[in-house]
């Protein structure tokens, strides 16, 4: 495996991308793979390890290429997780990490894949964006403004160098209307989302405009690649609500998707299993078969170029 972490900016080491490429070998002659680019969650607070390096092996385990990109954040990722103290005093926006900068990061993150595709023996036409909770809704923007200036106008290239041909959205944040009607009365997630907002947005309290401009569910279109999406209906944090919005919105354009709303679960399983567990709640039999249930959706766009029939000599038959 090509394992390496590589800076985006050359004066910043706070957005990396890591990557996971597998190992080309004469026993398993497919070629060029198809990839997944993941983006963890954290409420553009912070990337979560859980989101990151165990959902790479997932992937790497079917046979993809995979890569973690760790996009602007408000927290110093030296700091540690702990967003305790950012709940406690006033918060100053830094531009840096705010709208559209980590939709614009998934892009730079493309091309610099495709830099490096012939290397890394990567299939451009076949690269998935994949984002969990904050992560999601990163990666559902991107999937529905990828070719709009705000995006490739910035990157200097073409809107085809950093096309997705699919999106896997777990328990994605879809139309922050959704967030906004259900926090409310709830003084806890209205503190947490003042506080998320101020780091992606700039402010605690946007205006309507601004809350439809970075709701991807209202601008899906015919050029949104095809979605695999996830959810718990126990999800405390992010309504499931979301989930079936980005549903509605997918349908309603013709764009193929598949959706899996198991019902227990709290917020964040990540890989629902012991692999990306820090606790036993974290666990959930049910829930961990999405990444079942998502590696056949692949199947159907992301097979590998295998042969039809073996070839029978030593080196194959492992002699």
């Amino acid at each position: 495996m090509i394992y390496s972490r590589m800076n985006l900016y050359e004066d910043r080491d706070d957005v990396t991308l890591t990557t996971y490429v597998l190992d080309e070998s004469p026993e398993m002659p497919c070629g060029k793979r198809p990839a997944i680019l993941i983006m963890p969650g954290g409420a553009y607070l912070n990337c979560s390890d859980r989101e990151g390096e165990p959902i790479a092996m997932k992937f790497n385990a079917m046979g993809y290429h995979a890569f973690v990109l760790r996009y602007s954040i408000y927290m110093d990722p030296a700091q540690g997780s702990d967003m305790t103290p950012l709940f406690m005093g006033k918060m100053e926006p830094k531009p840096e990490c705010q709208n559209p900068m980590p939709m614009r990061e998934i892009g730079m993150a493309m091309l610099e894949i495709r830099k490096h595709a012939e290397e890394w023996q990567v299939d451009m036409d076949r690269v998935a964006v994949c984002g969990f909770s904050a992560g999601a809704h990163n990666s559902a923007m991107f999937s529905t403004r990828w070719n709009e200036p705000v995006v490739y106008e910035y990157l200097n290239c073409k809107p085809e160098d950093i096309k997705p041909a699919a999106c896997i959205l777990g328990y994605t944040l879809s139309d922050y209307n959704v967030m906004k009607e259900t926090s409310e009365g709830n003084q806890f997630l209205n503190m947490f989302f003042g506080v998320s907002n101020t780091a992606f947005l700039g402010t605690a309290t946007p205006d309507q405009q601004l809350l439809d401009d970075v709701s991807p569910a209202l601008h899906v279109n015919e050029n949104t690649p095809p979605m695999f999406l996830w959810a718990t209906a126990g999800d405390h944090l992010v309504p499931v609500q979301n989930t079936i919005v980005m549903s509605h919105a997918l349908a309603n354009a013709g764009i193929p998707f598949e959706v899996h709303i198991f019902e227990e679960g709290e917020h964040g399983l990540a890989t629902a299993d012991q692999a990306s567990a820090s606790n036993k709640a974290q666990v959930d039999v049910n829930a961990a078969k999405w990444i079942g249930l998502c590696e056949q959706w692949l199947l159907k766009r992301f097979a590998l170029n295998l042969p039809d029939a073996p070839v029978y000599d030593a080196g194959s038959m492992g002699m």
